[in-house]
């Protein structure tokens, strides 16, 4: 029975079900879930993200990470975290960027999460060398100063959609038609957590609500303003955001969502507004919201590109200046990625961020 057919079989049992739901399936199904079945990332995957396109990328990211270390005191022990490290790229790249930095490779404990299983195979591969140990949740995180990254992955939680309805909300949720799954609407009522947005809604706009995202940034905050450190969030989205952001990726090409569920990525924009909100309640500081290209200008890309190109000629060379591109150019990944910051309020934010 494909995840399909099983979707049917309990919303024709069940009645219609959340979007966040239908994500929770579609991504994380045990057996037949997107995630625990592939690596989806790459040319021969379904999307690649920043830091295949570049080293320079995680590069930054580590040399900013250390940085705030440094400033902090440099502890003795820290967790070197990352949530959603994809193939171990990125941490590859931070690792390899920060293995000169007198004591700071020596007090590291590496610490990813994940939960797929094949995916962390592959991390274990990239990683090797470095005893990288996995946990199943951000609560499982050492009680020590924490340096934490995680590029693209609250994209990937999933969300509930609201239409207005005068002063009340009404959920999207999906169901079936025939032998296929559509989208319909809950019926309209209250909602608590959506109140602060009739202020600046009208009839039929759409909100999305990330149930996920705010408890985990809320411990990762916790750990960072009881025990020192700092944590830098990278993804595409904005502050408040408004209106239907689901998407779904195959092969890099766009499909419909509910076409074939647990065969395409699904994501939506992050808003960063609820993220920074749980950051601030848990004790954490934060600078303004920052665009990834001038995050990335900010941190030097420029210089380190002009640095590798040294000695590149030809297609290699074009590739190295297509990657600088894409990663920081407004029109490309520069203003759509943003980046948060977290830090302890007696600190200095993360290099890459005014206040």
């Amino acid at each position: 029975m494909t995840l399909k057919d099983q979707i049917i079989a309990r919303i024709r049992q069940d009645g219609p079900i959340s979007l966040a739901s239908y994500m929770t399936d579609c991504l994380l199904h045990p057996t037949l879930g997107y995630y625990t079945t592939r690596d989806p990332f790459g040319v021969t995957g379904d999307f690649i993200t920043a830091p295949e396109i570049s080293q320079m990328f995680g590069e930054l990211i580590g040399l900013s990470l250390a940085q705030s270390w440094l400033d902090q005191g440099s502890a003795v022990r820290f967790t070197l975290a990352e949530i959603g490290p994809g193939r171990g790229t990125l941490m590859r790249d931070v690792l390899r960027a920060t293995r000169n930095i007198a004591g700071f490779h020596t007090a590291i404990d590496l610490v990813l999460l994940d939960a797929s299983p094949t995916l962390r195979a592959l991390q274990a591969d990239t990683l090797q060398g470095y005893a990288p140990r996995w946990i199943d949740s951000v609560a499982d995180l050492p009680n020590q100063p924490l340096y934490l990254v995680a590029n693209e992955f609250f994209d990937a939680l999933p969300i509930r959609q609201f239409l207005r309805v005068g002063s009340g909300w009404s959920e999207r949720r999906v169901g079936v038609q025939g032998k296929e799954l559509t989208f319909g609407q809950a019926a309209p009522g209250h909602l608590d957590a959506l109140a602060y947005r009739l202020e600046d809604t009208k009839d039929n706009d759409l909100v999305e609500l990330c149930p996920a995202a705010a408890p985990i940034i809320a411990t990762i905050s916790q750990r960072i303003a009881t025990h020192g450190g700092a944590a830098l969030i990278c993804d595409y989205g904005d502050w408040r955001s408004l209106g239907d952001t689901l998407q779904a990726v195959r092969s890099h090409e766009p499909t419909d969502p509910l076409a074939d569920p647990g065969q395409a990525d699904l994501t939506a924009h992050v808003d960063f507004e609820p993220l920074a909100n749980a950051a601030r309640a848990a004790g954490c500081a934060h600078p303004k919201l920052t665009t990834q290209g001038v995050f990335l200008e900010r941190l030097g890309i420029t210089a380190r590109a002009q640095s590798l190109a040294k000695g590149l000629t030809g297609t290699d060379l074009d590739a190295l200046v297509s990657a600088h591109r894409r990663l920081t150019r407004p029109e490309e990944m520069g203003n759509l990625f943003k980046t948060l910051g977290l830090y302890p309020p007696n600190a200095a934010p993360p290099p890459g961020f005014d206040l």
